[in-house]
């Protein structure tokens, strides 16, 4: 039997990944690619593929906005790509999800399948509803010891993890964000409020509507008018902070004092 396949991915290398460790395996057929959630949406409702690869971090959609968007009208089955921490692959497992942290290799990704193939001579679907609602609330509630300790970036075609301890703060530009370094700066696709939910707030302090940083690189800090602040950081970067957000000023120096 031949399954119908679609890779979503916004990498292209990650795509070309999955493609060629699929091309050995004669009953498992890539009908499209996607490079978004929206371009996602839209061709898994075309198709109606049995199996997704997905990506969780994309542009304009993400994984779990792609599920949502699909999942009233067609339910395919699912191995999601993921740089999440462990507390989030928790809830895979419980939920008996399949997953590939990246960056994974050719012999993960065929246990995957094989789970995966598995599944689909059974038709026993997970209960992928249940895994988001979860993941989702877990987000938001991010009890201490589940932050981020690590965010996956994407550079000239390569995958890397940057540890958030060594990230001296966070730029937003409308649909991106520049994640800064002592000696590099990379993008990454996702708004800064749903980034600020998942960082330790004792370590990164939202400065502005477009500015995280982290407290550990700050070096001075300049009074400017109207009560606010212009933050110099190691490295040599400054950040305004802004009287929008004058509460966590309030706080950031009553704990400095």
């Amino acid at each position: 039997m031949t399954y119908c396949c679609l890779i979503i991915d916004d990498e292209i290398l990650a795509r070309d990944v999955i493609r060629t460790f699929l091309s050995a395996d004669s009953t498992i057929l890539v009908v499209d690619e996607a490079a978004n959630g929206t371009q996602a949406v839209i061709k898994i409702l075309q198709h109606k593929p049995d199996i997704i690869f997905l990506d969780i971090q994309m542009p304009e959609l993400d994984g779990f906005e792609v599920l949502k968007g699909i999942w009233p009208h067609h339910q395919p089955f699912v191995v999601f790509t993921t740089a999440y921490d462990q507390y989030a692959l928790r809830a895979f497992e419980v939920n008996a999800i399949d997953y590939l942290l990246k960056p994974f290799d050719e012999i993960r990704f065929h246990q995957s399948l094989g789970r995966l193939k598995e599944r689909l001579s059974q038709q026993s679907q997970p209960r992928i509803d249940e895994l988001v609602t979860k993941l989702l609330n877990e987000q938001k509630e991010n009890k201490e010891g589940n932050y981020l300790q690590r965010i996956l970036v994407k550079e000239a075609g390569r995958m890397y993890l940057v540890k958030v301890e060594d990230i001296t703060h966070f730029g937003a530009d409308g649909n991106y964000i520049s994640l800064h370094t002592l000696t590099k700066t990379y993008t990454i696709y996702e708004s800064l409020t749903s980034l600020e939910n998942r960082l330790d707030p004792s370590l990164m302090i939202r400065v502005s509507r477009s500015n995280i940083i982290n407290i550990n690189f700050i070096s001075e800090m300049e009074t400017y008018f109207n009560g606010e602040y212009i933050v110099h950081l190691a490295g040599g970067n400054k950040v305004k902070w802004t009287r929008g957000y004058r509460d966590t000023i309030k706080a950031f120096l009553a704990k400095m004092g």
